[in-house]
């Protein structure tokens, strides 16, 4: 296999690229640039390429399968930045990364906890030397109830977490998972958003799925409760999410992705005026946090990302089948 590495970052990437290359034995080259129309022939001599989550439209993929480009893997779990069924068309297989679940599970509970205890406002009045009390008051976890939508392997790992907690669980989900039955209570979407006071989506980023959040489902939610995003910004409707938030339906909200994020996360934008101009919002909210799609980062899911990437490419390479194919 020769394989070629957009957005490469070389101090935690590339050290387990080259690890699994030493082990496998095959060879590759790398870039910490995005792909794109420009660098297209930095990949020549390549047969698979290793993306994140940059756009991959027709066209681009049209000039990549032109260079011989046989196969494609992103690291990362969502792949709705890749046109798949163009892909498909060519001839060109589709791969995404799996990760252990804990680090973004773990993520997402940091952030309930955080809005929970306006963390976000006591931090920013320190810095300031304002250390008063009024508005700053908290509420524990154990008193609330927490809905999970999505018990997928990371809304799934939530929720085992939370059990810990002693709070009241709710799920939905289309497919249920039977081994959560001792520690969540299944219910529909619109009974869960209606009793529960942390609202947290672990749902995938498929078209069906497309603003499954918006202003009728703000409108069921008690003005007390606080959305937790930490999956795909696609699934909030962002302008309903800012109605709510202005209108007081909601109390707050914790974000660790939201939409119209490609080619702005994981680069450094200090300089940059950027184009988003509902997250610049968002940010500007004392009870609203945003953080830089990042609850998978910890060094475990760094390696998985890589390593099932990497691997379905070699099975891809070989006429063989993987786990990871996105079909």
């Amino acid at each position: 296999m020769k394989l070629f590495a957009y957005a490469l970052r070389p101090y935690d990437e590339l050290p387990v690229l080259k690890k699994i290359a030493d082990e496998a034995g095959f060879s590759f080259n790398w870039t910490s640039d995005y792909p794109n129309e420009e660098n297209v022939a930095l990949a020549q001599g390549a047969d698979a390429l290793s993306i994140i989550t940059n756009p991959m439209p027709a066209s681009l993929l049209d000039t990549y399968h032109a260079l011989g480009i046989r196969a494609i893997a992103t690291r990362s779990i969502g792949y709705d930045h890749i046109d798949v069924e163009h892909a498909h068309a060519l001839g060109m297989r589709i791969a995404h990364a799996a990760y252990p679940p804990e680090g973004v599970a773990d993520y997402t509970i940091m952030l309930m906890l955080m809005a929970l205890r306006r963390a976000k406002l006591i931090f920013s009045q320190n810095a300031v030397q304002n250390f008063d009390l009024e508005g700053k008051i908290g509420r524990t976890l154990s008193s609330c109830t927490v809905g999970i939508i999505g018990t997928g392997a990371i809304g799934s790992q939530v929720a085992q977490e939370l059990s810990g907690f002693g709070c009241k669980i709710l799920a939905y989900d289309p497919y249920p998972n039977d081994k959560l039955s001792e520690t969540v209570s299944y219910t529909s979407l619109d009974a869960l958003l209606s009793a529960s006071d942390l609202v947290t989506l672990h749902a995938p980023g498929l078209p069906e799925n497309y603003h499954l959040i918006g202003a009728r489902e703000f409108n069921l939610m008690k003005s007390s409760a606080i959305l937790i995003n930490a999956a795909r910004g696609m699934l909030v409707d962002t302008n309903a999410l800012i109605d709510a938030i202005e209108s007081g339906k909601l109390s707050a909200a914790a974000l660790d992705t939201v939409e119209h994020e490609s080619n702005l996360y994981y680069q450094n934008k200090s300089l940059s005026v950027l184009p988003n101009r509902d997250r610049a919002l968002l940010m500007a909210y004392p009870n609203v946090i945003v953080s830089p799609h990042m609850a998978f980062y910890t060094e475990e899911d760094v390696e998985g990302m890589v390593r099932s990437t990497t691997y379905a490419l070699q099975a891809f390479l070989n006429n063989q089948t993987s786990a990871y194919e996105v079909l």
